[in-house]
């Protein structure tokens, strides 16, 4: 039987969970399309993100904000030194997350070309890896290791789970188990088949979020109550994006809502995806703060109480992320 531990892996070390206040646990500080650094018309300027990142933290953390969770995994622009010192310049805690997917984002190097056609990496290779960077810290490629992963992350290809994405999958959940951390999944075109896949791999369920469940598709086939249901952690992690593959925030909130009266507001988890500094690709430029200063009027109007939201903020997110 697994202890709950009362700390969380932060790019500066454990810390107490009491110490982590609220949490948006779906964000991108550096978000670099893989081989993007390397294009010609594309500045990695580190003084400069370093700047615009800090400016976005301390108005998060003046808005209430205390621990921000970067689940871009590997390879994707994750700079786990410029992020300690945004930690220490900012007062914010951050969390950040080892995995990766889906499949059309993966370097060759996690592909077997002995075989025609090159087969994937075993769940247990990707387990290994991201494994590692929770026990051992995370890779500064070709450098060293720094701070330790404190969630594993991975998505899924959107168009359904590839053979590749189930390794990935599997292999989180994996290394889930092995270390104690937590796993965040971006669902492919099944919320309910993929949280399956991890949990075939005798995960407990409460240490999965499921994310992407305020898409549309996710709210017309009851995904969100579905996976309530089965103890695991629904994120509406676009909150504040209003476009043909998501639900509005007025519906967001009325989903929030109905998971609090049928008993799953400790499942709830918010965050907006947003994307601090984006290389290669268009970002999401919503502030961090604002499922606290735009979304949670919202749900005081649909009747939520304080003790609605700061569980959904502060509890469910810690609990969480505390090592097992």
């Amino acid at each position: 039987m697994s202890v709950k531990s009362n700390t969380v892996n932060t790019v500066l070390g454990p810390v107490p969970t009491e110490q982590l206040g609220v949490v948006a646990v779906h964000e991108a500080l550096l978000s670099v399309v893989p081989g993007a650094e390397h294009a010609y018309d594309i500045t990695i300027d580190r003084a400069e993100i370093f700047e615009t990142l800090a400016a976005k933290l301390k108005d998060f953390r003046a808005h209430g904000g205390g621990t921000i969770v970067d689940s871009t995994g590997m390879f994707h622009g994750r700079d786990v030194r410029l992020y300690e010192a945004l930690s220490r310049t900012t007062g914010v805690h951050i969390v950040a997350s080892t995995g990766q997917g889906p499949e059309e984002l993966l370097g060759g190097y996690f592909l077997t070309p002995q075989t025609n056609p090159p087969t994937p990496w075993s769940a247990e290779k990707f387990a290994d890896l991201f494994a590692k960077e929770v026990t051992e810290g995370m890779v500064v490629p070709r450098v060293e290791r720094r701070g330790a992963a404190g969630l594993v992350a991975t998505t899924a290809t959107l168009e359904g789970m590839t053979a590749t994405d189930e390794s990935l999958f599997r292999g989180a959940a994996r290394a889930a188990l092995s270390t104690g951390v937590a796993v965040s999944v971006r669902y492919g075109s099944d919320a309910v088949h993929d949280l399956d896949v991890v949990l075939d791999e005798k995960l407990p369920a409460d240490r999965v979020v499921v994310g992407g469940l305020d898409r549309k598709d996710a709210v017309a086939t009851d995904a969100p109550l579905e996976i309530a249901r089965r103890g695991a952690h629904v994120a509406l992690d676009h909150v504040g994006v209003e476009d043909e593959a998501h639900i509005t925030d007025a519906e967001r909130a009325d989903l929030v809502a109905d998971l609090v009266r049928a008993g799953f507001g400790n499942r709830v988890l918010l965050s907006s995806n947003a994307t601090g500094v984006a290389k290669g690709h268009p970002g999401n430029d919503l502030p961090y703060s604002y499922v606290l200063t735009t979304f949670v009027p919202l749900l005081k109007a649909r009747g939520l109480s304080d003790e609605d939201t700061q569980r959904i903020l502060v509890e469910n997110p810690r609990d969480l992320l505390s090592t097992r």
